[in-house]
């Protein structure tokens, strides 16, 4: 079974052809041919590449540009626009675009905190319609989340990042699983898959992250591994560890057997996202 990154993100350092539109914690710049390399100096096969909203907000061109270079590494997810009227012919282009595996919302402050709002609902349907997974990022808005979800049982729901607010540099958080039952309520909608990404960033101990587990079993337990993507937030997650850290510290685990890697690090991914990796 090929190792699968459930979450990366490429980018150049800020141009005027391709400005950036905000800042992203990470690199000056990591281009998709640094990411490759990265990927392949710890074995990793493929992953998914989610276009930097902090960057580019909804402009994924240079996701296009990096697939275009590495055709069989990446399956991509743009970032999309609840308010756009034209949001449902959007993703509608996006479905038929090269490479594209999913989109995503980013539940921030400029995005209603209502679930029924007519621009997330149509976000929701039209992806349904295209049979796009709608990666969601929702930590601290995780109710609004589960309303979301159950109300459009017919659309694939990823949760980003478990659900829960992750750092960007040290110190980790007091509590940083202190939302963990809404998380797990999640679990009861069969549309709802998450991903394990970013959770190395959540531990108080070093390399190989072991306070993290016991908390991770119960998502797994109430999910199904089936339902649990693995990823890194790479590169997000720079100023905490690795890429080898955050690969090595799923495949080596003794928490881990040989058939619950194998689904975490890339079975369930494929599934959920009907897509996998070909090196070339």
């Amino acid at each position: 079974m090929p190792i699968i990154d459930s979450q990366v993100h490429a980018y150049e350092r800020n141009h005027p052809a391709r400005p950036w539109v905000g800042f992203l914690h990470g690199p000056e710049e990591a281009t998709g041919d640094q990411m490759v390399a990265a990927m392949d100096q710890v074995g990793v096969d493929g992953a998914v590449l989610v276009s930097p909203y902090a960057m580019y907000r909804h402009d994924a061109s240079y996701a296009l540009d990096v697939h275009a270079k590495h055709p069989g590494r990446f399956g991509l997810v743009k970032p999309v626009n609840p308010a756009d009227p034209a949001v449902a012919e959007t993703i509608a282009d996006w479905k038929a675009t090269r490479g594209a595996v999913g989109i995503r919302i980013l539940l921030n402050q400029d995005v209603s905190p209502d679930p029924d709002d007519p621009g997330i609902a149509r976000v929701l349907a039209a992806a349904g319609r295209a049979g796009l997974p709608v990666n969601l990022l929702c930590w601290g808005r995780l109710d609004q989340a589960h309303a979301m979800a159950a109300g459009h049982p017919g659309t694939r729901i990823v949760i980003d990042h478990l659900g829960l607010q992750q750092p960007f540099e040290p110190p980790v958080p007091a509590a940083p699983f202190a939302a963990l039952p809404e998380v797990l309520a999640l679990a009861a909608l069969d549309n709802v898959a998450i991903k394990i990404s970013g959770a190395c960033t959540l531990s108080r101990e070093a390399f190989p992250y072991r306070d993290i587990w016991d908390p991770l079993w119960r998502i797994f337990d109430a999910f199904g591994l089936d339902r649990c993507l693995w990823g890194t937030d790479w590169t997000r997650a720079v100023a905490l560890l690795t890429y080898r850290q955050g690969v090595d510290a799923f495949r080596l685990s003794d928490r881990l057997s040989d058939g619950d890697r194998s689904t975490l690090m890339g079975g369930a991914l494929q599934r959920v996202y009907n897509w996998a990796p070909t090196k070339t």
